[in-house]
């Protein structure tokens, strides 16, 4: 895989990957690793302008420690060094870089230092602008996804993939038991392209409801799932979505119980909600955690879900926030018990911590309009309590969308987008 280039075209469409040949950017300068310029220590004096001015002199360097001092400029600070760290179990096989500036070439590889095992690096003094790079297997191999980007003095720790374009699900959990609900349901879960092929990579974790409609049509309700292994691979691959482990217990015969906090008095039903969070929260993350190389902490967990699964969620980003830093909510039901969730948001302009992104969305089409003025409301409380648009918070609201798995599938990969950002290593 060539290099992409310019970095705007690095979020091309992909659905195509295994055969696509990217154009490499213009060659750079020598790829021979760059070289520290010599610098000459002399003793001067005014005079010594003239030579300076005229060529004489390629670089010197002089002591005016005692002028700083007198007029009080601190003397200049040494050149910052630009370090890019690979973290990946090469073997027996080679690990080069190529790049667009210090020395760096598209056409040609340089190699990296070997840190330990698997930790290769390179370093410049040099780096005078932001740049692009990639590393390659063997200078033939192309990390996969769009260019790195380093600036200068950062310290880039990059964990690539090369071989790997899809990610891989299933129902991993067949009977997943809870003490805290008294039942067990199955687990379905996403581990993302780069899990199996570089083993030195952690992930975020976004937990979402009805796990039974995400993967697989023989087990989603009407044969119609989110296709949520589609949307993760594809942002992978462009680096539009950071990669995620995603977990997705199903629902049960209690599902109204279990995705509601209260009991609502025109539908008899409800009000098990907290116990369900408690099951997500004491039972299931730790056994995830242990089982898989998650990041646990709660800048890296995210819940999300529809209808029912978005009220609970947002009752989650109120009452479980130390556990969830992200929280999406597809057409919430938030006329649930009068619109109990519009009662509980306001308590988010005081809570710390809190989620750090909201997602809502809802069509205005179909029987019901998707709620879509209700939830209208629910992101308007959103906003009251401290949310801002386009950063903190994305309300999206589909025009001729419907309350159905076909339309949340649709504009899950905006969610993702928002919800986990893109690519950051």
């Amino acid at each position: 895989m060539r290099p992409l280039a310019p970095l705007a075209l690095a979020l091309a469409s992909v659905a195509c990957a295994e055969a696509r040949t990217d154009t490499a950017s213009d060659a750079g300068p020598s790829p021979d690793r760059p070289t520290a310029l010599d610098v000459v220590a002399v003793d001067t004096n005014p005079l010594d302008s003239a030579a300076l001015d005229s060529g004489a002199i390629d670089a010197v360097a002089v002591d005016t420690s005692a002028v700083d001092a007198a007029i009080d400029v601190p003397p200049s600070d040494a050149p910052s060094v630009t370090v890019l760290r690979v973290h990946y179990p090469v073997g027996a096989r080679a690990l080069s870089l190529r790049g667009s500036l210090a020395g760096l070439s598209w056409e040609r590889g340089v190699a990296f230092t070997r840190v330990d095992a698997n930790t290769y690096e390179w370093r410049s003094a040099s780096v005078a602008m932001p740049f692009e790079w990639k590393p390659l297997l063997d200078d033939a191999d192309w990390s996969r996804g769009p260019n790195y980007t380093a600036r200068p003095g950062d310290t880039v720790d990059v964990y690539p993939r090369f071989a790997t374009a899809i990610g891989r699900w299933s129902r991993a959990i067949p009977a997943f038991s809870s003490a805290v609900l008294g039942n067990a349901r199955g687990v379905w879960v996403y581990l993302p392209p780069s899990y199996d092929e570089n083993p030195l990579r952690r992930f975020p974790v976004l937990y979402m409801h009805d796990g039974q409609n995400l993967f697989d049509p023989a087990a989603a309700f009407g044969g119609v799932t989110w296709r949520v292994h589609d949307a993760m691979n594809l942002g992978a691959e462009d680096g539009s979505i950071r990669e995620a482990i995603v977990v997705g217990p199903e629902n049960t015969a209690a599902r109204i119980d279990e995705y509601t906090p209260t009991v609502d008095a025109e539908h008899m039903a409800g009000g098990r909600g907290d116990l369900y969070l408690r099951m997500l929260v004491e039972e299931l993350k730790p056994l995830i955690d242990r089982t898989y190389r998650t990041l646990p902490d709660r800048a890296n967990t995210a819940l999300m879900g529809s209808s029912l699964g978005g009220l609970i969620s947002v009752y989650a980003g109120v009452t479980r926030a130390e556990t969830f830093g992200a929280i999406g909510a597809m057409s919430p039901s938030t006329w649930w018990d009068d619109r109990m969730i519009l009662g509980r948001v306001p308590a988010l302009a005081t809570l710390s911590p809190r989620p750090e992104r909201v997602y809502v969305d809802s069509g205005d089409s179909g029987a019901s309009s998707d709620d879509v003025a209700n939830t209208r409301e629910l992101a308007a409380a959103l906003r009251t309590a401290g949310y801002r648009d386009g950063s903190t918070l994305r309300y999206v609201v589909e025009a001729g969308g419907q309350h159905s798995e076909r339309y949340w599938a649709a504009r899950l990969p905006d969610a993702l987008r928002f919800l986990r950002g893109p690519r950051a290593e």
